[in-house]
């Protein structure tokens, strides 16, 4: 057995003096010791309250026999996908089958199935017929009621019933997991597990139901999508620990699900007491053979400071698995976990990351939330700051002082995401300062998503004139630092009330801007998100009014290929959208145009690459110009020196 780590055989088991295991954790991901895996916190978790547990990670879907290698557990398997939705894993939004897994040795692909929770629940009903099942992890989270699955465009049941599983833990499960194996231990049935807060489960009576609001059944649902967006927005509105209802989900006559409120969030000391386990903060030894898990090098020296977001993007699903409410680690807590990794072999200097969700939230978003909870029907952040709202970086600031401060560290980055509404929001310039001055290298990437008002509406994400501002602010402080440094803007095509006339406006501001990305997100519809409820019942459920939505694969590649209107290939593509938008007079040789016509020859001139100056910004060319355009470049400047010798 490899020391320090939990069982992943029964010899490992064996030589730990353990007959028989109190649970058994399937996992689609390999085995990572280190809490930003899902699995690793809840085993660790187990193990602190006295249970004994080992994973069996990434088993193999076809053979039964790969579920028995431990046995049966004393109290219960718990399953879960992984640190993704199984679906998400393999597929991208144009359901093209992804190559590489990076929570797979060696980032091979196809070592999970699809629907990876269903799949393996039923594997091990087909061997442990009585044994509970705990579901958990985020596929099942966000599948916890019915819910729309794009990958099969049908409206499916709760994954509860379609993985024959007894109970299902939802959100980040800590303190469901105790009281599921507190209660298992007691002798308590898995049958009678219908009281604890993060859980669903299934009955054939309402008879012990109560305090319960009644969602419309799973036939109505299916029949009529508006009745489907009216029953999520209650689910969205009911999210909060303190005052969240119970929800009950009819199937057929004697057929319920119940979802339990959700759990109360962490304290401070409750989250530092989870990062404190021992965890080896890596990949199983016996992955090194086959090249390791590649997605540790992004997360091995990060720190995850806070969980939980209050900005309520409409495409995010953190609603639904962490919820509004912040919950954050303390200094000391963090400098105890980066005290670890500064001495590592393979630390060069650079912490990576420090934050969650969202970098720069480090507290609730008022005072109310921690006594009544998030507003059922308001959001802090949209469609402008709420005046409850505590804005205020100064803890944020002093933590991230304090681990400029440690021994051999030379940089910390901050990589998970600013708010940068939040950030204009605040009187106070230091934050903002010090992230120019010592946590941004060269780019600073944040995510407006769009430019149009009308799609930010949508989206959940705030007018276009604050990332403006925003932009103008973080150009005016780098020069007076004398640093020349550059945003990277994350951009969405496709959402949700998304025209071919809000895709040009979008592709209008980056000619503007002189910008070209090297890459673009297609709205990808993920279980359990708003946006994803508007693109499969056509309406907003926060207001029941029509939304446009581009479902067609083609029109989607058009909106697209705007936003990389410079890339030749796309020629085709961006004219046809200029077209059908009615915008041919961006076809042409003028400065504001988009693209050129076409030679007589049939030769496709080149793409402008002006601003609306027309010319081409040398610092955008700098941090912009895609990689043949600086091959070219470089052979130019050669040929120039050549010829001037």
């Amino acid at each position: 057995m490899e020391k320090g780590f939990l069982p992943i055989c029964r010899r490992d088991m064996e030589e730990m003096g353990i007959k028989q295991l109190d649970f058994v954790y399937v996992s689609g991901d390999a085995y990572v010791d280190h809490p930003s895996f899902g699995h690793a916190i809840i085993m660790r978790t187990l193990e602190a309250h006295g249970y004994t547990v080992g994973i069996i990670a990434q088993p193999d879907w076809k053979d039964k026999t790969s579920i028995m290698e431990f046995g049966e557990p004393r109290l219960g398997f718990l399953v879960s996908s992984g640190n993704m939705d199984s679906m998400v894993n393999h597929y991208s939004v144009s359901k093209k089958r992804r190559k590489t897994d990076a929570y797979t040795p060696g980032g091979v692909m196809g070592k999970r199935p699809d629907y990876a929770v269903v799949v393996y629940s039923n594997l091990i009903r087909q061997v442990y017929k009585h044994t509970p099942i705990i579901l958990g992890g985020i596929e099942a989270s966000l599948r916890r009621l019915a819910h729309y699955d794009y990958w099969s465009d049908k409206l499916k049941r709760s994954i509860l019933l379609d993985s024959g599983a007894d109970l299902l833990s939802y959100g980040m499960g800590e303190r469901s997991i105790v009281e599921i194996a507190e209660a298992l231990d007691s002798g308590i049935d898995v049958k009678d597990l219908t009281f604890v807060p993060g859980t669903v489960y299934k009955t054939k009576s309402m008879d012990s139901v109560y305090d319960a609001l009644t969602l419309p059944g799973y036939d109505e649902l299916k029949a009529d999508k508006l009745i489907y967006a009216r029953s999520f927005y209650t689910q969205y509105c009911n999210t909060d620990p303190f005052s969240g209802k119970r929800l009950v989900e009819p199937y057929g006559e004697h057929l319920y699900v119940v979802q339990n409120p959700p759990a109360k969030p962490l304290s401070q000391s409750e989250m530092d007491r989870v990062y404190s386990y021992p965890y080896m903060r890596t990949y199983h030894p016996s992955y090194e053979e086959k090249g390791g898990v590649p997605a540790i090098s992004e997360v091995k020296f990060s720190l995850i400071s806070n969980r939980g977001c209050f900005g309520g993007c409409s495409f995010c699903a953190l609603t639904f698995h962490q919820g509004r409410i912040i919950q954050t680690r303390s200094h000391e807590s963090l400098l105890a976990e980066a005290g670890q990794f500064i001495w590592d072999k393979d630390f060069k200097g650079y912490i990576h990351d420090v934050g969650g969700p969202t970098a720069n939230f480090r507290h609730p978003s008022c005072e109310k939330q921690l006594e009544h909870g998030a507003c059922k029907t308001k959001q802090c952040l949209f469609p402008r700051p709420c005046k409850n709202l505590n804005v205020d970086h100064k803890d944020y600031i002093v933590l991230l002082r304090k681990l400029r401060e440690l021994p051999n560290v030379k940089k910390v980055f901050i990589r998970s995401g600013i708010r940068f509404d939040y950030v204009m929001a605040d009187q106070d310039d230091t934050f903002f300062r010090e992230l120019c001055k010592y946590h941004v290298s060269g780019q600073l990437k944040v995510a407006p998503e769009h430019v149009s008002d009308a799609v930010l509406t949508r989206m959940g994400k705030p007018e276009n004139s604050v990332y403006q501002a925003f932009t103008k602010k973080y150009k005016k402080i780098n020069q007076e630092i004398h640093k020349e440094q550059y945003l990277v803007p994350y951009l969405m095509s496709s959402h949700p009330g998304s025209t071919m006339k809000e895709a040009v406006e979008l592709a209008e501001y980056l000619r503007d801007l002189g910008y070209m990305p090297e890459q673009v997100q297609d709205f990808y519809p993920t279980p359990s998100t708003l946006s994803t409820c508007m693109y499969y019942t056509g309406v907003d459920p926060r207001d029941m009014k029509p939304v446009y939505v581009p479902r067609n694969p083609h029109e989607k590649a058009m909106q697209r290929a705007l936003i990389q209107y410079r890339n030749p290939k796309n020629y085709d593509l961006v004219l046809e959208a200029l077209k059908k938008a009615g915008r041919m007079d961006l076809v042409g040789y003028d400065k504001h145009c988009l693209i050129r016509p076409r030679q007589k020859d049939g030769r496709t001139q080149a793409f402008s690459g002006k601003n609306a100056g027309g010319k081409t910004r040398s610092s955008d060319r700098k941090t912009f110009i895609g990689k043949e355009q600086r091959k070219k470049r470089t052979i130019r400047n050669v040929h120039k020196k050549k010829t001037k010798k």
